[in-house]
């Protein structure tokens, strides 16, 4: 950690250099005072409830030829404490370098997955931890928010408003891997490996999006050696589509999401609406309301409801200036005997348990830079 602290302290240091190579150093930092609850409460200053707070290196160099050389560089961190973002690696957020030019763009690296980049659009949906997306463990929003040795190619604008992405994965990782396999390439395995890719649309006042995600799964990938894991050839998918239109006076956008878990009977889905009031240039509202169903992938239960979730989100942000942002945040997740989705990630002894219900509310600062 030392050393990586050194190195960005270099690197601030050579800020000339930076204007010379076209490298910007940017990022958001994001504290609010939380009350969250579920089977017990708290409050506390925490961080990311609006915006992942984050330190960020982005560089582009034409080269020639039609050609430009890109890269992103970007960290999690926690504004209440100051901490690394993601302990178990520096730049968890991003680390890819690409080749752009009439052809598209081809990256390579830890960057957002075909249905994380979706989700995880504020100015769409959201995956922050007081969205529905993180609260119910989507893919989209949570496990598979992003991937590591992706290759990434995005398609040349041949229409305009019209942007897509292809993506292939040697060894996706995902943070709650059960076996050291996946995550790392490994002779004679398939597991781990994913494809994915993503479609978006923007017509004046139209908004519409599609992604997809086919994984080798690390859930139930629990054999002991690599061969082993490749003969058993579990996938897991995961398909996202959403369309909105700004109607001027509000904004109101739809989603649904449905993906499937190697070891569950049932899929996991997630259906909502998000509908955005601008109150004054600088002051809007929004307000969504979905349904998480079949949390825990049991065959049967769903059938009475009983792995289901109701939730229920007002979000609140006046814009002080161009970089700086007051919000408040209200959830409240109503959860059904057999599902246990918390606010915040809430972890044990203050966790909601099954059939309890989760709430929080937020007021921070965001700061953009």
């Amino acid at each position: 950690m030392n050393k990586t602290l050194l190195a960005i302290a270099a690197l601030a240091a050579t800020s000339g250099a930076f204007a010379q190579s076209s490298v910007t150093l940017y990022g958001v930092v994001d504290a609010s005072i939380e009350t969250v609850k579920g089977t017990k409460s708290v409050t506390r200053v925490s961080s990311d409830n609006l915006a992942t707070s984050r330190l960020g290196f982005k560089g582009s160099e034409d080269i020639g030829g039609g050609l430009r050389a890109n890269f992103a560089l970007e960290t999690a961190v926690k504004a209440d404490t100051g901490a690394q973002g993601n302990t178990a690696r520096f730049f968890d957020r991003a680390a890819w370098v690409g080749l752009q030019g009439g052809f598209g763009e081809l990256r390579l690296g830890r960057i957002d997955s075909s249905i994380g980049a979706l989700a995880g659009d504020t100015k769409v949906l959201g995956a922050q931890a007081y969205d529905d997306f993180k609260i119910a463990k989507t893919r989209a929003g949570d496990s598979y928010r992003r991937i590591d040795n992706a290759i990434t190619y995005v398609l040349p604008t041949f229409l305009p408003g019209l942007s897509a992405q292809l993506q292939y994965s040697t060894a996706v990782g995902n943070s709650g891997a059960t076996t050291s396999l996946v995550g790392t390439e490994a002779a004679g395995t398939n597991a781990g490996k994913a494809f994915g890719l993503n479609v978006k649309y923007l017509a004046g006042p139209f908004s519409a999006g599609l992604g997809y995600l086919s994984a080798k799964d690390e859930t139930g990938l629990i054999a002991a050696s690599a061969t082993a894991v490749g003969n058993v050839g579990n996938k897991g998918n995961a398909t996202l589509v959403y369309a909105g239109y700004d109607f001027g006076v509000l904004k109101l956008t739809g989603y649904y999401d449905s993906e499937s878990q190697v070891t569950g009977a049932d899929r996991l889905s997630l259906v909502g609406v998000r509908v955005g009031v601008p109150i004054t240039a600088d002051f809007t509202l929004q307000a969504s309301l979905s349904e998480a169903r079949n949390v825990g992938y049991a065959a049967g239960v769903s059938n009475s409801n009983h792995d289901d979730a109701t939730i229920a989100s007002v979000k609140a942000v006046y814009t002080l200036s161009k970089r700086t942002s007051v919000y408040g945040l209200v959830t409240n997740v109503h959860n059904e005997s057999g599902s246990a989705l918390n606010v915040a990630s809430l972890t044990a002894p203050t966790a909601a348990t099954a059939g309890k219900s989760s709430h929080g509310v937020a007021f921070g600062i965001a700061h953009a830079f």
